[in-house]
């Protein structure tokens, strides 16, 4: 029960992560409809299927990617309708009428009776993009979910997740409703109010459609809600405190050895490395993946890093771990590390096995080895680079 009001915080705190934002034109452009058959349908809709994908991707499996690969370019196909018929109406008529026909549904110009089906579907279409920054808290979940497999439990978790989401974006709706329903009565701007939703909706699916949704949010700043999810975590569920073992001469203490690098699905840039490889060279281990905002904000300073003292006997070993089911696929994972540029060694570990043998639970997370094998330091999540490199650097 405490994991579960957990799970629920970690949504309610979405509202202030950048990763938000790409889905809240497709939120917002259902404002304007009445609570009961426009905007809970919509939330409720993006809780199911969110919970749904998530579980999907617990159960692994080719096919359970491929699934999740075309049911986003289905919603993102849905949603382009939508934007249509908001932008307008003679464009709308350019299609065929099956499709304007959906169309019209979907922006409940067919009537009231259709507004709760059509808003559900919507949200569906929403769920099934909506990708949320992996805090500690959601981290927690997924990790579980991938490691255990699906389970009333995981499905659980993440619906109290998302319902959390839903919550702090149904008190946005409410807000901005009433500043779009004040804005058509006090300007006579009904029509273009409308018609800028559909541009936003539209860039919203495009962003996500190209990827340019993640090089966007790694720009944007909000509140980090990352520190107050762990203070939550250590207080109603406080982690074994990690063994250490003090280095005369030295400030780091030990913390273990590096474990075997078996499990890995795939590597890139590399043949498969092995532990014994490694000996002599002092290590950084980053664990991340391609659609997490964090990972890729702390990314240029790993490239930096791996750059820097590779003369100097250095190895950066990217892990790629995924969140969600799209991130397992290895073309979109080769594409990734192609697009932004990562060259030093990169192990998928979609079976999350490299990730169990650290008992690592955070995206990012760098561990810091020595030239015996040893961890000597570890740091989760963004920041503290200067303090990183001087570790690199002992």
């Amino acid at each position: 029960m405490t994991l579960i009001l957990l799970a629920y915080l970690g949504g309610v705190l979405t509202i202030v992560s950048p990763c938000i934002l790409p889905v809240l034109p497709f939120v917002f452009a259902r404002g304007g409809r009445p609570f009961l058959t426009g905007t809970l349908p919509l939330l409720a809709g993006m809780v199911v299927m969110f919970a749904a994908v998530a579980s999907l991707a617990a159960v692994g499996g080719g096919w359970a990617v491929s699934a999740n690969q075309y049911g986003r370019i289905a919603a993102m196909v849905l949603l382009t309708l939508f934007a249509v018929t908001l932008l307008s109406r003679t464009l709308a008529d350019i299609l065929t009428r099956p499709l304007v026909a959906l169309g019209n549904r979907l922006s409940g110009e067919a009537g009231a009776g259709s507004g709760i089906g059509a808003s559900f579907l919507l949200g569906i279409a929403t769920g099934l993009l909506w990708a949320p920054c992996a805090g500690p808290i959601l981290g927690l979940v997924l990790t579980g979910a991938a490691i255990s497999g699906a389970s009333v439990q995981t499905t659980l978790l993440l619906l109290a997740y998302a319902a959390g989401a839903a919550t702090s974006l149904a008190l946005a709706l409410l807000a901005g409703g009433r500043l779009f329903a004040a804005m058509k009565q006090s300007l006579g701007a009904g029509e273009w109010v409308r018609r800028a939703l559909g541009v936003l909706v539209l860039a919203g699916v495009a962003a996500i459609a190209f990827g340019l949704d993640t090089g966007f949010l790694t720009r944007v700043s909000l509140a980090s809600t990352s520190r107050f999810e762990q203070g939550l975590l250590d207080k109603f569920l406080p982690a074994k405190p990690v063994k250490t073992v003090a280095v005369a001469g030295s400030d780091l203490p030990v913390e273990g050895v590096i474990p075997e690098l078996t499990g890995a699905t795939g590597w890139l840039n590399t043949r498969p490395l092995t532990r014994d490889e490694l000996a002599g060279k002092v290590v950084v281990v980053d664990f991340w993946t391609y659609s997490c905002i964090n990972c890729l904000r702390a990314l240029p300073y790993i490239r930096a890093w791996a750059a820097k003292y590779k003369d100097h006997g250095l190895v950066v070993l990217g892990v790629h771990a995924p969140e969600f089911a799209f991130e397992k696929d290895p073309a979109n994972v080769r594409k990734a590390v192609a697009d932004l540029g990562v060259t030093y060694p990169v192990a998928l570990d979609s079976k999350l096995a490299i990730w169990q043998a650290f008992n690592n639970q955070y995206w990012p997370a760098h561990y810091f080895i020595d030239a015996m094998g040893r961890i000597r330091a570890h740091h989760f999540g963004e920041g503290e680079y200067d303090k990183s490199e001087r570790i690199i650097q002992t």
